[in-house]
């Protein structure tokens, strides 16, 4: 599945219809027209998103930009649009004010009216407009207008004693009612023509101008539990749970450790570590599909750890991570080092691809455990333009974890970027070779004045079930690069060495 959010065009315009006539099948006479849709797109491109699935239009959102003060609290919908002209809409304005969102029912399961509204917030920080404001529908209210008030029921409908399809999605995306806007849209009978007046204030904005540019990326790791699970559903639930916590903290990434799926290798133990390995290898395609299901849904990269992946025509066992991209785009990366003990009860066999990978939040790297402490491999990704190296890890002792938590410290500093960790805590008993762990999330950063003192940003509690989510700047690794106290990367005796891949 391949989610693709990007600027509406004209050509659209018949999929647009097709898909709105399912989204409002009581208000198809309401259809917008092409004209509307021409000059929507020609006076402001990017405030018109759209979301395809798989090539098909799935979601749209229509917005122009208003200078609110002449317009106030009380108006209607025809008023806002200038009788449907869209003569209102000002770019000097102030405030992006929201016309239109419609979702296909066919794909409302992938929360897409999220994504169009966070692809609204981000629009509004860019332009460094005041606010976001619009008229939201209430289409459950006919079903109780006969006892309550607009004003009752939208308090019941936020107090969650009322669901509304509408109105309880914007309150969940932290859109506040700011008031009732009587006769606000005449054809829209489930509101009895009501509206409630929303707005979400932009944080970031300045009268000054705004050269705000989108730098902060949001890691969340997981310090994750190893526990026995009834069932694959219900090791299911608990990636979902942590997910789902990411998600809702607004997580550009999350990071699971090394082989995190291990536990479900009891129903294998009387075989021999490798057969056992290999028997679990054959859950890792279901796996690896249901998670990337959850990142499209919750709208976040995930990082899957690691799994065990059996290549039938040679035989060969591989630790394999897999990077499950918000927009439906799956990423893998394999092991390149292999430990002894991998090598010895499991058989494994080293990758040989070294890449770094493009994410909707700039150039990452993917290293796993063992492979942190062989400082070219970041060097390489470095060069390749990576800014954040993720590295899952599975460590049974604190000598091993502090192997790979101080190499992964080394490869911020050299590398001038931003390593997170992320590995197993607690014990599993009944799993050979997977017994007992030591762990401790962290994200380490460069040494010098615009990081902490001791280059670690956020770092988990030891050997406890937790979250770690960090915020990273990446133009502080910029400004590092051209004006840091020292500077690793452009100080290189490039005339006496160099690391380069083969």
């Amino acid at each position: 599945m391949q989610i693709e959010t990007r600027a509406l065009t004209l050509q659209d315009y018949d999929e647009l219809v097709v898909t709105m006539k399912r989204a409002y099948p009581q208000m198809s006479e309401s259809i917008w027209s092409k004209k509307s849709i021409e000059k929507l797109t020609r006076i402001f491109p990017k405030g018109q998103i759209c979301i395809t699935v798989d090539g098909k239009l799935a979601a749209v959102a229509l917005s122009i930009i208003v200078n609110y003060d002449e317009f106030g609290d009380d108006h209607t919908y025809v008023d806002i649009t200038g009788n449907y002209t869209f003569n209102t809409h000002l770019s000097t304005g102030n405030v992006l004010y929201g016309i239109e969102v419609f979702v296909d029912p066919e794909f409302r399961e992938l929360r897409l009216g999220r994504r169009l509204y966070d692809a609204r917030k981000e629009l509004c920080e860019l332009l460094n407009l005041k606010s976001i404001i619009l008229g939201g529908r209430i289409p459950n209210y006919h079903k109780y207008s006969d006892e309550l008030s607009p004003r009752e029921y939208i308090r019941r409908v936020r107090d969650k004693e009322i669901y509304d399809p509408v109105l309880s999605f914007q309150l969940s995306n932290n859109f506040l009612p700011i008031k009732i806007l009587k006769k606000y849209l005449p054809e829209d009978e489930s509101s009895l023509e009501n509206a409630v007046l929303l707005q979400w204030n932009n944080i970031y904005y300045s009268k000054k101008p705004n050269t705000m540019q989108d730098s902060i990326i949001r890691l969340g790791l997981v310090q994750w539990q190893m526990r026995h699970f009834k069932n694959i559903d219900a090791f299911y639930e608990q990636v979902e749970f942590f997910v789902n916590v990411m998600g809702d903290y607004k997580s550009d990434f999350v990071l699971f450790p090394e082989l995190f799926n291990t536990p479900l290798l009891a129903p294998f133990n009387k075989l021999s570590e490798r057969d056992s390995m290999i028997e679990l290898a054959k859950l890792s395609e279901e796996i690896k599909n249901k998670i990337s299901e959850l990142a499209i849904s919750y709208n976040v990269n995930i990082i899957s750890g690691s799994m065990p992946v059996f290549d039938t025509y040679t035989n060969d066992l591989y630790n394999v991570s897999y990077l499950l991209h918000r927009d439906g785009r799956i990423d893998e990366y394999r092991k390149v080092h292999i430990t002894p003990n991998e090598r010895k009860y499991y058989g494994m066999k080293g990758g040989n691809e070294i890449r770094v990978f493009d994410t909707d939040c700039g150039k990452i790297g993917l290293v796993i455990c063992y492979d942190v402490e062989f400082p070219e491999l970041p060097r390489i990704l470095a060069d390749q333009g990576m800014k954040i190296l993720f590295v899952p890890y599975l460590t049974d002792t604190q000598n091993a974890y502090i192997r790979v938590r101080h190499c992964a410290a080394a490869r911020a500093i050299e590398n001038e970027c931003y390593v997170a960790i992320a590995g197993c805590v607690g014990n599993l008993p009944g799993v050979n070779n997977m017994d007992i762990q030591f762990g401790q999330a962290a994200v380490f950063t460069p040494s010098d004045f615009a990081f902490p003192s001791n280059a670690v940003k956020g770092e988990a509690t030891p050997n406890t079930e937790m979250t770690l989510i960090v915020d990273v700047d990446l133009n502080l690794l910029k400004d590092l690069h051209h004006n840091g106290s020292v500077q690793v990367m452009n100080d290189r005796r490039k005339d006496l060495y160099e690391t380069y891949l083969k």
